[in-house]
């Protein structure tokens, strides 16, 4: 499998130039800024972690990008505003029950020909490994593909899928519990319980570098596209509407 940065087949994927996107999930923004000072228009970032949030809102200010609480089932987004709307390893974070209608907000959400980015890590690999002791993925992952491939229902079809293993680069322990409970707070209790035999895993399973530890995770990336209006108007005509 070939080894690439998530980041970096984010930026070579999508046009991103003059364009307005959103990073559902966005976290501490940092993805929300990259895509900007990339030459987007506006980035609108939603996030519903109070934790997250925070460091969102501590961070440096960028002209251009908003960050604001929301969840991915009732996006704060004005209908037919966004050309792209990114889900970078945060669709499996969506409640199950509330997936489709992640997907049908997405639509909403997107112009006519807009595109959904979505990058999630697949259920494999040593990262995987070693996070599954605190949150076992596994079945959301999935779930959160299922979920993308019925996305047709709202008008927005695959057009391209790739996998490849990125590196995940963590300078210490602390910082992947800093990583593993921004994401979910309820994460903190079972992370701290299970600390003695996570630092095992976490050696055992890394490889040490001059400045830290690198883990793989493989890597799934699906690009949707909105139906464009002219297409809607053949699909009807087709249909006798």
């Amino acid at each position: 499998m070939e080894r690439r940065n998530s980041r970096d087949v984010l930026f070579e994927s999508l046009v991103l130039e003059d364009r307005a996107v959103a990073d559902i999930g966005c976290g501490d923004g940092g993805l929300a800024r990259a895509i900007r000072r990339a030459g987007a228009a506006r980035v609108i970032g939603v996030e519903c972690s109070p934790r997250q949030l925070a460091k969102a809102g501590a961070a440096e200010t960028v002209d251009g990008v908003v960050i604001i609480d929301g969840v991915a089932e009732a996006l704060p987004i004005l209908s037919g505003t966004m050309d792209v709307v990114v889900f970078f390893n945060s669709l499996h974070h969506v409640p199950p029950q509330h997936m489709a209608a992640a997907m049908a907000e997405a639509a909403r959400a997107l112009k006519s020909g807009g595109q959904l980015y979505c990058s999630e890590p697949l259920a494999q690999g040593p990262f995987y490994d070693l996070c599954k002791a605190v949150d076992d993925e596994k079945e959301v992952r999935g779930l959160a593909y299922r979920a993308l491939h019925a996305a047709h229902a709202h008008g927005l079809h695959v057009e391209r899928e790739t996998v490849f293993v990125h590196t995940v680069k963590l300078r210490s322990f602390e910082a992947f519990r800093d990583r593993i409970i921004s994401a979910n707070s309820e994460r903190e209790a079972r992370f701290d319980a299970a600390e003695a035999a996570l630092r095992v895993r976490f050696e055992d399973l890394g490889t040490r570098t001059d400045d830290g530890w690198t883990f793989d995770q493989p890597t799934r990336v699906t690009v949707l596209r909105k139906e464009r209006r002219e297409d809607w108007d053949l699909h009807a005509h087709a249909r006798g509407v």
